[in-house]
């Protein structure tokens, strides 16, 4: 498993990625990765990343396209910090999208070059989500990455909203269909600018949490009491709340999860 946290400013983190019972019952390798990183300068505007990626299950090397694809995601975006910076202070969706798109080919690409002449670039196959976080506590905007599928959702006031950002058509029509778009072979990512509010709590994850979280209510009441109450929980409390059980639900679980404090 891996357990990550940090903490700047009026913004805390905790991340994890633990194993699925499935693939501890095969003894295979847990398929998912995250990684949390800082971006930029202060100069050009810091920037928090959060990323989570889910290698497609029937590819091989899918471990380890995941796990690559959370690191050169924080490689891309890195030297465009600034331009992104810059998007997010002015709610610049479009601007933000073109940086965002560009990375993303470039993660593609470079994942595709790691597997050589020798292996299907299809083996590295994982799906990445990742979230942009400018330090400032004066600027709300935040910039959402996805390509394929996993979850991210809103804890605001005791109540939870998991499709934040989306408006009703776009929830019932399906505007965007990315459950199948995976990495290398996609080289293209939905986006979408969030605005939050003192006191939200934003979940960024893998399916093996989104598809529980938005099943089953058990669960949704247990973290919004775990992680809605205003306190953000030591690393070792967060794990344990984290692995809370749900019947039939085996895969991975990973989830990056941002408090933003309140003034």
């Amino acid at each position: 498993m891996a357990l990550d946290g940090a903490a700047f400013g009026a913004l805390a983190v905790r991340a994890a990625s633990v194993r699925g019972d499935a693939h501890r019952y095969l003894g295979e390798p847990r398929q998912d990765s995250l990684i949390v990183a800082l971006l930029g300068t202060k100069d050009e505007g810091e920037l928090l990343l959060l990323a989570v990626a889910d290698g497609v299950g029937s590819q091989r090397l899918s471990h380890v396209g995941a796990n690559k694809a959370c690191q050169l995601a924080a490689w891309a975006l890195d030297p465009r910090a600034r331009e992104i910076h810059e998007a997010l202070v002015a709610g610049r969706e479009d601007r933000f999208a073109y940086v965002a798109g560009e990375a993303v080919d470039l993660v593609a690409k470079r994942l595709a070059q790691i597997a050589g002449s020798d292996t299907d670039p299809a083996a590295y196959s994982t799906t990445l989500r990742v979230l942009l976080v400018p330090l400032d506590p004066k600027i709300r905007t935040r910039g959402l990455v996805t390509v394929g599928d996993g979850g991210t959702a809103l804890l605001r006031d005791g109540t939870w909203d998991l499709a934040p950002g989306e408006t009703v058509k776009e929830r019932e029509d399906g505007v965007i269909d990315t459950r199948t778009a995976a990495l290398p072979l996609t080289r293209t990512a939905s986006v979408r600018l969030l605005t939050t509010r003192p006191g939200d709590v934003l979940v960024l994850s893998t399916d093996g949490l989104s598809s529980p979280l938005a099943g089953e209510p058990a669960m949704r009441t247990f973290l919004a009491d775990a992680w809605g109450g205003g306190t953000v929980p030591e690393p070792a409390d967060f794990l344990w709340q984290f692995q809370y059980r749900v019947k039939s639900y085996d895969d991975d679980r990973t989830a990056a999860v941002l408090w933003e404090a309140l003034p």
